[in-house]
């Protein structure tokens, strides 16, 4: 039997398996969320998912999510005021 497996890589390297799809250039959590807009904060720490790659394994395919840390400013531009 084969499981499709997803994980997110963070921008320092570390991975987490996650349950759910994501999409590029969504906005996700520190867990791998999905966030809603507007950000009620921008003093939150956000990411944007910026690439997918997809691998076979003898257990079944590995879907990786690469995220990309949002700046302060990027978080102001998309938050409430």
């Amino acid at each position: 039997m084969t499981w499709e497996t997803r994980v997110i890589v963070y921008p320092e390297g570390d991975v987490i398996e996650i349950e759910h799809d994501l999409r590029i250039n969504q906005l996700v959590d520190i867990n791998g969320n999905p966030m809603r807009q507007p950000l009620p904060t921008p003093q939150m720490i956000v990411y944007r998912v910026q690439r997918k790659s997809t691998s076979d394994t003898n257990n079944g395919p590995v879907i990786r999510y690469y995220l990309e840390q949002l700046s302060l400013s990027e978080t102001e531009s998309i938050s409430i005021r």
